[in-house]
């Protein structure tokens, strides 16, 4: 199973995220619901960087992807980088209730 972790600060705002595991959902290769799952979190992290030009700080290995949001002190470009993650959680959702049995996205505050 893949276990997405999204991790909040009390002003709601998404500080970090991370995803582990492996759906199993097919063999390696063939494997839909991981390689949306990347696709999506990967995506995001990309999509921070080109369209507002901060850089997330992100590791990946396989199986584990785990990147922190940038904050610059600027609210509009802060703003940008909340609506991508949003986005981000928004697919991860659509993913999960499709493929619930193989997928878990779990919410903390800290």
């Amino acid at each position: 199973m893949v276990t997405v972790k999204i991790v909040r600060g009390q002003d709601g705002r998404i500080r970090r995220f991370s995803v582990s595991g492996h759906a199993r959902f097919a063999d390696p290769g063939k494997d839909i619901v991981c390689a949306g799952i990347s696709a999506v979190t990967v995506g995001a992290v990309n999509a921070i960087e080109k369209l507002t030009g901060l850089v997330p700080e992100a590791r990946m290995q396989s199986g584990w992807l785990s990147a922190s949001a940038p904050d610059c002190g600027e609210a509009y470009r802060n703003d940008q980088v909340q609506l991508l993650l949003e986005g981000m959680i928004v697919s991860l959702e659509s993913i999960a209730d499709e493929y619930g049995k193989y997928v878990r996205i779990q919410e903390a505050t800290e």
